[in-house]
């Protein structure tokens, strides 16, 4: 009985190892952790602005967790922009991983969709409405701001439909997803597409391939976004969220 015991629990973690190593090897094209946390750092830091523009919102990307899945869905990589971890929302960490799941999920070789550019679909009246229903994030990976990295080489899922997530691309071929939370949606995608194209890994079209479209000032799309608090883009100042028209 000892024998058949001891053999079982061999076979459990061998069938263990396997998956584990199986996920870090479906992650191995993709940035470690660390070059992660590095780009992200770099993307809301001060002399990095001078450079680019300001990032907006209420930090300007100074409090960011960034997410990375692979194209298979798995998380790879979750950082926090911040040696304290806890100055960042504990709520974005989840987002993070959700954005990166949508912009990985509804993205191709050939067309690459931010999840900015997935709002109005989504919207109640237009063609997606409710599709956020249809892949909902797991509760199982609400991890602490200490330990943000359990179920790394699992799939959170979860569906996202607002600025701060880019597919990821390596030759030209999608690889998955970047998902940046912890300021205002359109500070999210602004440090997003500067992560991205730090690591390397813009789509085809380059970094603005498909960068948020606001309407107005940009003509009327399908792929709008609404502006949010102190909405920067590319350098320029955009404006801000539309009023409150109740008292």
């Amino acid at each position: 009985m000892k024998k058949t015991r001891s053999a079982g629990l061999a076979l459990l973690a061998l069938i263990v190892g396997t998956h584990c190593f199986a996920a870090e090897g479906k992650c191995a094209a993709l940035p470690s952790a660390a070059k992660l946390r590095e780009k992200l750092i770099a993307a809301g830091a001060p002399e990095s602005q001078a450079a680019t523009g300001p990032v907006g919102g209420l930090f300007n990307g100074a409090r960011m967790w960034a997410a990375i899945v692979n194209r298979d869905g798995q998380l790879c990589a979750i950082v926090a922009s911040k040696d304290d971890p806890t100055q960042v929302w504990p709520g974005s960490q989840a987002i993070a991983k959700s954005k990166a799941y949508t912009a990985n999920a509804f993205s191709l070789d050939t067309l690459a969709l931010s999840t900015a550019r997935l709002y109005t679909f989504t919207q109640p009246g237009h063609s997606l409405w409710s599709l956020g229903q249809s892949n909902l994030f797991d509760t199982k990976f609400l991890n602490t701001p200490g330990h943000p990295s359990q179920g790394v080489g699992a799939i959170p899922g979860g569906l996202i439909f607002f600025g701060g997530g880019a597919p990821l691309y390596k030759d030209g071929v999608l690889v998955g997803g970047l998902g940046i939370s912890g300021d205002t949606s359109c500070a999210d995608h602004e440090v997003a597409k500067r992560t991205r194209d730090g690591l390397g890994l813009n789509p085809p079209g380059g970094m603005l391939a498909d960068d948020i479209v606001y309407a107005p000032p940009d003509a009327a799309s399908v792929f709008a976004h609404p502006k949010c608090l102190n909405t920067w883009r590319n350098g320029g100042f955009v404006g801000n969220e539309t009023a409150a028209t109740y008292p």
